[in-house]
């Protein structure tokens, strides 16, 4: 059964974040608010975690997992950034964008696409995720709550605990959030690529 909290979306309480950052670091799977949808999360390394996630979502194994960075140093530990691509990410971030780029050794294999050595990176701008994952330490592996034959993410915490409650260990609900995924851009290739249009505006990559 899924703990739910219930967290301020100015002033997050730090003994509720501190709470579920434990159960991330006790390779829980938790789903929390960020500026473009809810989304799942678990620790770097949670293997348990990645195949949950997959089963949730019915993924396979060419999806593009997320790293949710709290700032741009962390970010560059995982992904291999030239100059052109620096400038364009950082005039982006934080916001609603998730960035597919040439993965570091940082990464753990099972994260990348299985071809490209790829990984998806973003920096949210939410004060509760910012606020997790300074508590955290680290990314956070994410992905975007969408479930099986739905075109839209959920949206409502009580009704993610609802309808996950067996599948999740902590809810994290903090009023309303975005209602779009990110927008996605693959820096993996010679030209950027909008792969996917959502909540950020894509104009600066086209």
């Amino acid at each position: 059964m899924a703990k739910y909290f219930d967290v301020h979306p100015e002033n997050p309480q730090r003994r509720a974040i501190g709470q579920v950052v434990d159960i991330v670091r006790d390779n829980g799977l938790i789903a929390y608010p960020t500026d473009s949808c809810f989304a799942l999360g678990a620790q770097l390394g949670n293997k348990d975690g990645i195949d949950r996630i997959r089963a949730i979502r019915h993924l396979d194994d060419r999806h593009h997992f997320t790293l949710v960075c709290q700032n741009f140093a962390q970010l560059g530990q995982f992904v291999i950034i030239n100059n052109a691509v620096f400038r364009a990410i950082k005039a982006s971030t934080p916001g609603s964008y998730t960035f597919i780029l040439p993965a570091t050794k940082e990464v753990p294999r099972r994260l990348m696409h299985p071809k490209k050595k790829t990984v998806g990176v973003r920096i949210p701008d939410h004060v509760v995720v910012q606020a997790l994952l300074a508590e955290l330490g680290e990314p956070m592996l994410s992905s975007t709550l969408l479930l099986p034959g739905e075109e839209e993410p959920m949206t409502q915490g009580w009704q993610i605990k609802d309808e996950l409650d067996h599948v999740l260990d902590a809810v994290i609900d903090s009023g309303d959030c975005g209602t779009e995924p990110t927008t996605v851009i693959d820096f993996s290739g010679p030209e950027p690529e909008v792969v996917r249009r959502g909540a950020g505006d894509t104009s600066r990559f086209e």
